[in-house]
C-alpha cells in the first residue's frame, strides 16, 4: 500500500473528512497508526483509517512520521468512530479521540532559532534586540514562551519582523508526551551480598565502622524475597538515601526504577462478598438474560438489548452481577456504566466484593496519571470488568461480551459540551452490533425512547416489580403531596412545611436518616431591590446571580462571574434588598433553625470542591456522622441508603414548567428516584413532595410511582405533536457576540435549512425556529437555535456547510 488515509487533528473539519497522504519507503504504516503529517504550514497529528495503493487526488505530500511504533487504535475502534462520527456529524478525529490512550493528543509549537550571521545591532528596536537576544542566549524558544514575556499580539508582531528580516528562523515541532508509565526506585541485594560468607563479613564490617543503620538496612532486605520500594525501606526504617547509596557504592545493594501502577482503587479495601439468595423476579430476570446471550443462533437474532425495568430497591444490581459471572465464565469480559463520578465507587464496592482484583475503573474524575495507568491495566487484559461513566464505555477492553448501562435514563450520558455530542445508550448498541456483545439497560423510569422501543419489540423488556429489602420484600414507600398554596395561606413560609418538620422530627427521634432534595445551589437564587425592582444579573450571560451566603456572593452558575454582596441597590442607592428564592444553602439553615442538634451534610457542586469528596461525604452519611443529607440531583441518582426512611422534595416544581418537551419526563424520573432512596433498609419509607401545583399529572403519577400510566400519557402528546420518539431532532445553535448578528445568521439558517427540505423533498420534514435559547447570552456571546424535526433530519445538512459559531447536536436531550 503507497497511500493512506487519515483523520486529522485540526478544528473545523467535516464529518467524515479525511486527507490522503503518500508513505514513504522508511516508514511501515498500518490502520491505526498515530501520524505527525504536515497540514498545511504545520505539522499535525493523524490517525491512519485506510489505506491504498491509488491516490483519490493527484497531488500528495508524504506522512512525516510515526508517534507509535504499533497501531494504538484497531479496526473495530476505528470502524465504531466512523460511525459516531457520520451519525452525530462530527470530525473523524473528534470521534476517534474518544478511543485514544489519556494524553494522547498533542498539539504543535512553533520554535523560533537564530541565524548565525554577523548584524548590525543598530538598525533593531528594543524589542527586537530582547526577542533576539532570548533566542541567541537558548539556542532555540517556543513561541508560546515569548508570548508570555511579552503577550500574544506583541511576541507575534517581532518573530515576523525578524523572520522578515532573515534575524530567525520558525519551526514547528510536536510538543513532548505529557503522561507515561511512573517509575519508583527499588532497592534489593545483589548477588554479591547474597553469598553467605560475604554477607557475614560485610555485617562484620559494618558494625567495626559503627554503620549500624546500613548493617540494619542490610540485614532487612536479607528478609525480603522480592525488591522493595526506597519510599517503603526509607519509612519503615527511618534511613536516608545516603545509607542506601552507601551500600550501593559498596556492591551491596541495587538500586533499579520500576514501572508501579498509580491505582485508584488503593484506597478501598472490600472483603470478597458471596451472592445472596435472588428472589423469585431476578431469578426469572437472570434466567431469560442469560439464555439470551449464550444462545449459538442470538447472531442472526440481532444485537440483544434488554431493557431491565425494575422499581427502585428490586435488585438490578445482582441482576447484573450474576450475567456478568456468566458472560466472564465464558471467556469474555464487561463494562458496566454509571450516570455520575458519584455513583462509581458504589458501584466498584458492589463488583469488587464479586470479582476480587479483577476490576477497572476508568473516568475524568481520576488523575492524568491514573488515568493513563488504568488505560494500560485494561488493555493487558487485567480486568474483567471496567466501570465508569460515560468515557468507559471507549475502554481497550478485549474480548468484550456485555454492557452494562446502569440508571440508563439519565441524561449526562449524553456529551453536550464538545464534540462528538454523542449518547452512550446508541453507542454502546452499535459497540455491542460489532463486537457480538449484549446489552443491559436498567431503569426503574427508563427513559421514554427506551421503553418505547421495548414496547415496539427492538429491545427485550425484563422486568422487577418487587422490592428487596433485608427484611425480605418491602412495598414502595407511601408518598405524601403538600400543597404549598396551603402552607402560605396559614402564615407559614419557610422552604420546611409543616408535614415536612413533623415528619423529620419523628425520623430523626427514632435515630433514622433524612434527605431532602432541591435542584437548586445557594441560598436565593436571585436579589431584587424592593425599591425599584433592580435584579443583579451577571455582566456575561442573561441570567440572574445567585446568592452564597456561606462566601457571602452572588455567583452566575453559568460562567462562575462573582461579586461580593451589595449592601444597596446600584440602580436606586437604597437598602431594600430582597433574597428571593431558595437553595440548597437555604434549606441547610432552616434545618439547622429548627433540629440545631442534627447532624448536617450538604451534597452540591459548591460543596463537592476536592478529589474523593463525594466518596468521603458518602461514607460519613452512610457511617451515620450525620442525620440528615440536603442535595441537588446527585443524591437522586442510584444511592443505596438503608438508614433513610425519609426523603423530602423542597420543590417539585423546579423544571415542571422548563421550555422543554422532556420536562414531564426528567420531573418524573427526578420524583421517583428520589422517592426510591427511602426505606431500602429494615423500616418502612416514606416520601413528601411539596409542590404549588399538587394536581398536575406529573406529580400524581411520580406519588402513585405509576411509570405505565405516566408513559401512556407522555407518548400521547408526544405522537399528537410529533415529538421522539415519534421523529428525530438535530438541535443546531449560533453564538455570537453581536446579538443582530446572531439573529440574522440563524434566519438565514432557517431558510437554508426549509430551502434544503424542500430540494430533498424531505417526507414529514419542519423546523421549530429559529429562538433565542433560554440562556440567550452565555459569556459574553448571543445564542439562537432552531431544530430540525422528521424522521430523518441528518440528510438535509449533507450538503450544507456552517460558518465557524455553529453546532450541531443530533438527537438533543434538551430544548433550553
Amino acid at each position: 500500500m503507497n497511500y493512506a488515509e487519515v483523520a486529522v487533528n485540526s478544528p473545523r473539519l467535516q464529518r467524515g473528512q479525511t486527507f490522503s497522504y503518500a508513505i514513504p519507503a522508511r516508514l511501515t504504516v498500518d490502520i491505526g497508526h498515530a501520524v505527525w503529517v504536515p497540514f498545511g504550514p504545520r505539522t499535525a497529528q493523524g490517525i491512519v483509517v485506510e489505506l491504498s495503493d491509488r491516490s483519490p487526488v493527484e497531488t500528495t505530500r508524504e506522512i512525516a512520521g510515526l508517534i507509535s511504533d504499533d497501531p494504538i487504535l484497531s479496526p473495530l475502534q476505528i470502524q465504531l468512530a466512523r460511525w459516531i462520527s457520520e451519525h452525530y456529524l462530527s470530525p473523524l478525529f473528534d470521534c476517534l479521540a474518544l478511543m485514544l490512550p489519556p494524553g494522547y493528543e498533542r498539539k504543535t509549537v512553533t520554535y523560533v532559532h537564530p541565524v548565525d550571521r554577523e548584524i548590525d545591532l543598530s538598525t533593531l528596536t528594543p524589542e527586537q534586540k530582547q526577542v533576539l537576544s532570548i533566542v541567541r542566549e537558548k539556542g532555540r524558544t517556543s513561541l508560546p514562551g515569548l508570548e508570555r514575556k511579552l503577550g500574544k499580539a506583541k511576541a507575534r508582531q517581532i518573530t515576523d519582523q525578524l523572520l522578515e528580516a532573515g534575524l530567525v528562523t520558525r519551526t514547528a515541532e510536536p510538543e513532548k508526551a505529557r503522561l507515561g508509565p511512573k517509575t519508583e526506585p527499588y532497592v534489593r541485594l545483589t548477588d554479591q551480598a547474597r553469598r553467605e560468607e560475604s554477607l557475614a563479613a560485610e555485617r562484620a564490617r559494618l558494625r567495626k565502622s559503627r554503620a549500624y543503620k546500613q548493617a540494619e538496612v542490610l540485614d532487612f532486605l536479607v528478609e525480603q524475597k522480592q525488591p522493595i520500594s526506597l519510599h517503603d525501606l526509607r519509612k519503615r526504617l527511618a534511613c536516608s538515601s545516603a545509607t542506601v547509596r552507601a551500600l550501593e557504592d559498596r556492591h551491596l545493594v541495587a538500586v533499579e526504577r520500576i514501572r508501579t501502577r498509580r491505582n485508584p482503587l488503593s484506597r478501598l479495601s472490600v472483603p470478597a462478598s458471596p451472592a445472596p439468595p435472588l428472589s423469585r423476579s431476578q431469578e426469572t430476570a437472570c434466567l431469560s438474560i442469560g439464555e439470551a446471550i449464550a444462545r449459538p443462533s442470538r447472531r442472526a437474532d440481532g444485537t440483544p438489548v434488554f431493557l431491565l425495568f425494575g422499581v427502585t430497591g428490586s435488585g438490578k444490581t445482582e441482576v447484573y452481577l450474576r450475567v456478568l459471572a456468566k458472560v466472564i465464565a465464558s471467556g469474555k469480559r464487561g463494562i458496566c456504566l454509571v450516570p455520575e463520578i458519584a455513583l462509581t465507587r458504589q458501584t466498584v464496592e458492589r463488583f469488587a466484593g464479586r470479582f476480587p482484583g479483577r476490576v477497572g475503573v476508568l473516568h475524568s474524575g481520576l488523575s492524568p496519571g491514573e488515568q493513563f495507568d488504568e488505560w494500560q491495566w485494561i488493555m493487558e487484559g487485567n480486568c474483567d470488568v471496567v466501570i465508569g461513566a460515560r468515557s468507559a464505555l471507549f475502554a481497550p477492553l478485549p474480548d468484550l461480551g456485555l454492557i452494562i448501562m446502569d440508571e440508563e435514563h439519565e441524561w449526562t450520558y449524553k456529551q453536550e459540551d464538545k464534540s462528538p455530542r454523542y449518547h452512550t445508550r446508541d453507542v454502546a448498541v452499535k459497540l455491542a452490533q460489532l463486537t457480538g456483545a449484549a446489552v443491559i439497560l436498567g431503569s426503574a423510569t427508563p427513559d421514554i425512547g427506551s421503553f418505547h422501543k421495548a414496547q415496539q419489540g427492538e429491545y427485550r423488556l425484563v422486568e422487577l416489580k418487587e422490592r428487596i429489602t433485608p427484611g425480605g420484600y418491602s412495598p414502595l414507600p407511601e408518598v405524601s403531596i403538600v400543597d404549598l398554596r396551603e402552607e402560605l395561606k396559614a402564615g407559614h413560609t419557610s422552604p420546611l412545611s409543616r408535614p415536612l418538620i413533623a415528619a423529620m422530627k419523628e425520623a430523626l427521634a427514632n435515630g433514622e436518616q433524612v434527605i431532602l432534595f432541591l435542584n437548586r445551589r445557594g441560598t436565593a437564587t436571585f436579589v431584587r431591590c424592593r425599591s425599584c425592582g433592580f435584579v443583579f444579573r451577571c455582566p456575561r450571560c442573561s441570567i440572574a446571580l445567585t446568592h452564597h451566603s456561606v462566601r457571602e456572593r452572588m455567583i452566575c452558575h453559568r460562567c462562575r462571574y462573582s461579586v461580593a454582596v451589595a449592601p444597596t441597590c446600584p440602580r436606586c442607592n437604597r437598602r431594600h434588598l430582597a433574597f428571593l428564592g431558595i437553595g440548597t444553602q437555604r434549606v441547610a439553615e432552616e434545618v439547622g433553625h429548627f433540629f440545631p442538634e442534627a447532624g448536617l451534610l450538604r451534597w452540591d457542586r459548591d460543596a463537592i470542591t476536592r478529589k474523593y469528596a463525594h466518596e468521603d461525604l458518602l461514607t460519613d452519611f452512610r457511617d451515620r456522622k450525620a442525620d440528615v443529607l440536603i442535595g441537588t440531583q446527585m443524591i437522586a441518582k442510584g444511592l443505596d441508603l438503608p438508614q433513610v426512611t425519609l426523603a423530602g422534595i423542597i420543590s417539585a416544581d423546579t423544571g415542571l414548567n422548563f421550555p422543554d418537551f422532556r420536562s414531564g419526563e426528567h420531573t418524573f424520573q427526578l420524583l421517583c428516584q428520589v422517592a426510591g432512596r427511602a426505606g431500602r433498609g429494615m423500616r418502612a419509607g416514606k416520601v413528601i413532595i411539596q409542590t404549588y401545583s399538587p394536581d398536575n399529572h406529573t406529580i400524581q403519577a411520580a406519588a402513585r410511582h405509576d411509570y405505565l400510566g405516566f408513559y401512556r400519557r407522555e407518548t400521547d402528546y408526544r405522537q399528537r405533536y410529533g415529538y421522539p420518539p415519534f421523529s428525530r431532532l438535530i438541535r443546531l445553535v449560533y453564538s455570537h457576540i453581536n446579538e443582530d448578528a446572531c439573529r440574522r445568521e440563524a434566519e438565514r439558517v432557517h431558510r437554508l435549512m426549509l430551502d434544503e427540505g424542500a430540494k430533498q423533498n424531505a417526507v414529514e420534514f419542519s423546523v421549530i425556529g429559529p429562538v433565542p435559547t433560554f440562556a440567550f447570552r452565555a459569556r459574553g456571546r448571543y445564542r439562537w437555535q432552531l431544530f430540525l424535526r422528521g424522521p430523518d433530519p441528518t440528510p438535509l445538512l449533507s450538503d450544507v456547510a456552517l460558518p465557524r459559531g455553529w453546532t450541531v447536536d443530533v438527537d438533543p436531550v434538551g430544548m433550553a
